[in-house]
């Protein structure tokens, strides 16, 4: 009997925000690939089945229209592509050395362009057509300092994805969902020890930072024949946004 299940593609699904989009997918019923470079340290399992996962330098284009190539042959098609993959360390730019910066571009830009052309070679081939989603960042809509390149590069994920909306349609559908603050195993790297993540949260307007299951709700969504006429957007998935700062600082109540 043929395998009527999606086949999704989750990029760097192996931990964090990735592994909860890709346990979202399996919970959903979907057959999930995760690639990263290195596997992850237990399998990345829901709902009695688990991800399969594959080696993957999503920094080489070359190997990344292999890996497609391949997840395609196996398993007879691919659906969905949520390009996930990315991040920063902290660094002010004017203390951080170029080639530095240049290969937070590199993974957080180019790579999800080379794993989206990869899937486009795929997917359009496919009577089904397919979806591929962006993980982009409140990071890339306002300053960001500390991280001045991540969201520059995320600023132009997202102009890629409407781009690749309108050029792709109608066989794929793109759009980009702008994570704000998330909770995962590195936010303590981020925001310090629980109360830390207990002010930060507060921030928020409603009271939480995201949680991986958020964010892989918001993708099931997207990849599913409920989302067919979503193409080209950018869904905000920040708790309500950032309360502006001249709140605090002003002398009157709020």
């Amino acid at each position: 009997m043929t395998d009527t299940r999606q086949v999704v593609v989750v990029t760097g699904g192996t931990r964090g925000v990735g592994a909860g989009i890709a346990r979202g997918f399996l919970a959903a019923g979907a057959r999930v690939v995760v690639c990263a470079r290195r596997a992850p340290d237990r399998p990345v399992e829901a709902a009695g089945a688990a991800a399969e996962f594959r080696p993957l330098d999503l920094r080489d284009a070359r190997a990344v229209q292999v890996f497609f190539r391949e997840v395609a042959a196996d398993h007879g098609r691919v659906d969905a592509l949520v390009n996930n993959a990315g991040g920063t360390p902290f660094g002010l730019l004017a203390d951080t050395a170029p080639a530095r910066q240049a290969k937070v571009v590199e993974l957080n830009l180019l790579a999800p362009l080379y794993a989206s052309l990869a899937a486009y070679d795929v997917l359009r081939a496919q009577e089904s057509g397919g979806s591929i989603t962006m993980i982009g960042s409140v990071s890339g809509t306002r300053p960001s300092p500390g991280s001045g390149a991540y969201g520059a590069a995320k600023a132009g994920l997202e102009n890629l994805a409407r781009t690749m909306a309108v050029e792709w349609a109608p066989a794929v559908r793109v759009n980009t969902v702008v994570l704000g603050l998330a909770r995962t195993e590195s936010a303590p790297l981020h925001y310090g020890d629980e109360e830390g993540v207990a002010r930060v949260a507060r921030t928020v307007p409603l009271g939480r930072l995201a949680d991986p299951s958020d964010v892989a709700d918001a993708c099931v969504f997207l990849a599913s024949d409920r989302a067919r006429y979503i193409s080209g957007a950018a869904l905000h998935l920040h708790g309500g946004g950032e309360r502006p700062a001249f709140l605090d600082a002003a002398s009157v109540n709020h």
